[in-house]
C-alpha cells in the first residue's frame, strides 16, 4: 500500500461517520483503512502501520481512551499521531485526549472539510513540535477550567 499516498485509519461504530470520512478522505488523496471497534483499531494499526489515526471515543470493543492509552504504549505505534473526533466536549473530555497523547482532538457534527485540514496539519508537525502544541493546549484548558 506504500504509493506515497498518507494511510489514514478511521476507527468509529457509525457507518455514516466512517462513510463521510471515507468517501472526502479518498477525495483528498489519503488510503483509507477502517475499523468499527476498539479491536478493529488496534488489529489495523499494529498490521497497517498507517501515518495517522482518526478515533471516535465511544466505542465497543475498548473505549477511544483505551485505545488511545494502547497505541501510546506500544514502541512500533506511539509515533503515530491519533486525532480525536469525537461527540465528547466537556472541557475534561478534551483535558483527558491531550493528556493521553491527541495529537488533535475534533469535535463531532464536523466538517469533513476541516477534519483533511486537522489531518494535514497533524502529518506536516514533527514529534517534538506536537508535543510542545500539546502542553500549551493543555495549559489553555486548565486554565479555562479553573476559572
Amino acid at each position: 500500500m506504500d504509493d506515497g499516498r498518507p494511510v489514514v485509519l478511521v476507527v468509529d461504530d457509525e457507518e455514516d461517520v466512517v462513510v463521510l470520512c471515507r468517501v472526502n478522505l479518498e477525495f483528498e488523496g489519503y488510503v483509507v483503512i477502517e475499523a468499527v471497534d476498539g479491536a478493529d483499531a488496534l488489529d489495523k494499526a499494529r498490521a497497517h502501520r498507517p501515518d495517522v489515526v482518526v478515533l471516535d471515543v465511544m466505542l465497543p470493543r475498548f473505549d477511544g481512551w483505551q485505545v488511545l492509552a494502547a497505541l501510546k504504549a506500544d514502541p512500533d505505534l506511539r509515533q503515530i499521531p491519533v486525532v480525536l473526533l469525537t461527540a465528547r466536549m466537556q472541557e475534561e473530555d478534551q483535558i483527558r485526549g491531550w493528556s493521553a497523547g491527541a495529537a488533535d482532538y475534533v469535535t463531532k457534527p464536523f466538517s469533513p472539510l476541516a477534519l483533511s485540514q486537522v489531518l494535514q496539519d497533524v502529518l506536516a508537525t514533527s514529534p517534538e513540535e506536537e508535543e510542545r502544541r500539546r502542553h500549551l493546549i493543555l495549559e489553555k484548558l486548565e486554565l479555562l477550567r479553573d476559572r
